[in-house]
């Protein structure tokens, strides 16, 4: 049988000098293997998780990552467990939330929304005492934003803090 026309036998077929090139093929499909290994670890984030500050008038929840990717869309959820009356319950948000960060939608709207020396103050109004409020916020990570940033939360009766969680946020290209 001819060996047709441009194939050289020693070099395509027997790799003769190339021996090298299978190792780098199958090393590059194994670095991208292990990058996907890791991301399915949540390595990358997007896995809630919850933080929790408790006061003696309420206890104030955050379920949501930690750890997210550009682009992606997440839901932070707060919830707020009143053990007594807040006749004024004001969720503030740091900046954190906001810089770089995409809002789609704040579910159930705030009654007010202002800004608090330079955080988001977010007016929920009056929560009974052994009721709860619970407050989705859908957004998306804007593709340039990159870095750790704090994303901290405080909950006020009026103007007397409730509850603080301290909390950071990292974001992966």
């Amino acid at each position: 049988m001819a060996v047709p026309d441009g194939i050289d036998l020693a070099r395509h077929r027997d790799l003769v000098g190339r021996r090298r090139d299978v190792w780098v093929r199958r090393g590059a499909l194994g670095l991208i293997a292990a990058v996907l290994v890791v991301a399915l670890l949540n390595f990358f984030g997007q896995r809630p998780s919850t933080v929790s500050a408790t006061a003696p008038q309420a206890k104030l929840s955050l379920y949501a990552p930690t750890h997210l990717r550009s682009g992606l869309y997440f839901e932070a959820r707060f919830h707020i467990n009143a053990h007594a009356e807040i006749k004024n319950a004001i969720l503030v948000l740091g900046s954190g939330w906001f810089e770089g960060i995409t809002v789609n939608t704040i579910e159930p709207s705030p009654v007010d929304e202002a800004s608090r020396n330079g955080k988001i103050a977010l007016t929920l109004g009056h929560i009974p005492a052994t009721h709860s409020h619970i407050l989705f916020i859908q957004a998306q990570v804007n593709p340039t934003n990159v870095g750790r940033r704090a994303q901290n939360v405080w909950l006020y009766d009026g103007d007397r803090l409730l509850a603080k969680l301290d909390r950071m946020v990292t974001i992966f290209p």
